[in-house]
């Protein structure tokens, strides 16, 4: 018994010991072995990055083969890891750290057992499933991890459909689950340039996804998503390797590890990114500040540094970059303006950064980068009221406008939160119809920061006629109340349509979404609406700060894409809907709605008031 004690304290003490001088391995050919030779017992060496970007060498021992652990036909390697890992752990970013046995590669760190282990045992993806990745198709896998299949077990009521899918994300980080004892080193997703609260809005999401938000850094070579000189010799295995999710002024990027480099081919991780299959995001060298050692959550603290390829397969066992290719990146531009009381502007700051191009992923970037956006600008506070422009330029498409005004209510999501998620939702639209994907070259937005809550609804209104004839011009006045203040009142002249026709009519005094929502109701309903039809669509939505006035008949009104059909006769409708276009989808209303003039206001206009008028 006590020689069998002194082995096993001779064994442990051997791990820890540091690791006899090895020559760190180089891109090129390599001998591999596959898991089917390895024993237990067997002794090798894993290369990673502790600090700086040089990798050092880590004693291994192998335990043996966990059958059919990362799927069906797909053995893990189990191992201990010794030397300086003894203190860490098994630490997030160690992910795809490449592994030798007798100088022959056998895989790469992916796996760790779950939190407060006391020993640094890993699970290893054999090379023989990374090198499979380079051979799939580029179909998505129907199980990609996204924000919103992330959070749709969590659904929250609210208006803008991203944004509860964060809060959504939040809300479930308590809730209770079955951890496996196994699972993938989560990847250190680095935020730079993000504001704490930001990262608490919308770090959960990335927890939920298997990655962990964390504050990191950033170079400014990753201003553009160009490849840097010198990139034939990049990314060795071993070496800090990232994906790049947003770069300029404010920067995201998984951080990894580098497993095998054939000289133009990069594999790395072991485990999915975001298991998206084919994917074209920027590829970047890091380093690493620190790694820090935990029992519950070790983690790699590093920066992305610079552009040396992209990224073109997440898949089930790892991911795959090509050395000085170019990703495609939307390049933002946000300007954000603080106005004193008398409209003057106070301050104004400007920010450029580059988006990564995904359908799911874009919109959700393009949410966590406005909202991060109004965050960090000094002048942000609570009781404010946000007026927002903007375009995006798209290749071969019309330009789409959108605009808005978002004020503080009395809900607890703040007032950033609830317009990024309706910024966020004009992309959703952009990339989510099943016709054309959109190719973005440029996103423009301007923010203004108006110094108080301006929010105002329409109380009442007054015509001092009730009869009027066609072509006649009507004195109308409407009064508005404020969230604080005294009530607005505007007076205008509405001129009655000559060919209105006689009898009983409205005249509707509303905010925007009462005309939008049933506009938009047929493209929402109609899944083959194609892009030129979504941009339309997008650009009819009228802007909540005006105040709209129509007049409405009771005759109906045909929603057809992004076409409206007032005053339809019946005997049209039929035609439609049993010739070709009975296939699409129609909304109607029993009213023909049709706007007359707007009325520009500073404020968030809301609510509706109707006066009844006869046509003699």
């Amino acid at each position: 018994m006590k020689s069998w004690r002194a082995a096993a304290l001779m064994a442990v003490a051997a791990l820890a010991l540091p690791a006899p001088a090895q020559v760190r391995p180089k891109s090129g050919p390599v001998e591999i072995m596959p898991s089917s030779e390895l024993r237990p017992g067997m002794k090798g060496y894993a290369w990673t990055v502790f600090a700086g970007t040089e990798p050092e060498a880590i004693p291994v021992e192998i335990i043996g083969l966990l059958k059919n652990a990362w799927g069906p036909q797909q053995d893990v390697i189990l191992a201990k890891m010794g030397g300086k890992a003894l203190r860490t752990n098994v630490a997030g970013g160690m992910s795809g750290s490449p592994v030798y046995v007798n100088g022959k590669l056998i895989g790469a760190v992916a796996l760790r057992l779950s939190v407060f282990s006391p020993d640094a045992i890993c699970g290893i993806t054999p090379i023989e499933l990374m090198l499979e990745i380079k051979d799939f198709d580029t179909s998505t896998p129907a199980d990609a991890r996204t924000p919103e299949k992330a959070a749709a077990q969590y659904p929250l009521p609210l208006s803008g459909e991203l944004a509860a899918q964060v809060l959504a994300a939040g809300a479930a980080g308590s809730l209770p689950r079955q951890d496996p004892i196994l699972v993938p080193i989560e990847t250190p997703l680095a935020f730079s340039g993000f504001a704490p609260e930001v990262l608490r809005e919308y770090g959960p999401l990335f927890e939920q996804l298997g990655l962990a938000a964390v504050e990191g850094g950033a170079s400014g070579k990753l201003d553009s998503p160009k490849p840097a000189p010198g990139w034939q010799n990049a990314l060795q295995p071993g070496d800090v390797v990232t994906g790049v999710l947003v770069s300029g002024d404010m920067s995201v990027s998984g951080l990894g590890t580098v497993t095998y480099n054939d000289g133009r081919r990069v594999l790395a991780f072991g485990h999915p990114f975001f298991n998206l299959g084919p994917v074209d995001m920027p590829m970047s060298k890091g380093e690493i500040l620190l790694t820090n050692a935990s029992a519950f959550q070790p983690n790699k603290f590093g920066n992305a540094t610079e552009i040396v390829g992209a990224l073109e397969q997440d898949r089930h066992s790892g991911i795959l970059g090509v050395l000085g290719a170019t990703a495609d990146m939307v390049p933002v531009t946000v300007r954000l303006r603080s106005f004193n009381e008398d409209n003057s502007i106070r301050t104004e700051k400007e920010l450029h950064f580059n988006v990564f191009v995904q359908q799911k992923w874009t919109p959700f970037l393009m949410m966590a980068t406005l909202a991060n956006s109004i965050s960090e600008f000094n002048d942000y506070r609570e009781e404010c009221t946000y007026r927002v422009s903007g375009s995006v330029v798209l290749d071969g498409q019309k330009k789409m406008l959108v605009s808005t005004m978002q004020a503080p209510s009395e809900l607890s999501i703040p007032a950033p939160v609830l317009l990024a998620g309706w910024w966020g939702d004009k992309f959703s639209r952009l990339f989510m119809n099943t016709v054309t994907a959109p190719r973005l070259k440029r996103v423009d937005a301007i923010v203004d920061l108006l110094p108080d809550r301006r929010v105002a609804t329409i109380e009442s209104a007054f015509i001092p006629v009730s009869e009027v004839t066609p072509g006649e011009e009507v004195p109308v006045r409407v009064f508005l109340r404020p969230y604080r203040g005294p009530r607005l009142e505007r007076t205008f002249s509405l001129r009655i349509p000559a060919d209105l026709a006689r009898g009983e009519h409205r005249i509707l005094l509303s905010d925007a979404d009462t005309l939008n929502r049933i506009e938009g109701q047929a493209g929402f309903m109609n899944r083959s609406i194609d892009l030129p039809q979504i941009v339309s669509l997008l650009n009819q939505e009228r802007a909540n700060d005006k105040l709209y006035v129509s007049l409405a008949e009771a005759r109906p009104t045909i929603y057809y894409d992004d076409k409206t059909l007032p005053s339809l006769p019946a005997s049209v409708l039929n035609v439609m809907q049993t010739g070709r276009t009975a296939s699409r989808t129609f909304a109607n209303s029993g009213e023909s709605t049709q706007e007359q003039m707007a009325i520009p206001f500073d404020y968030v206009v809301n609510g509706s008031y109707a006066l009844r008028v006869t046509v003699k």
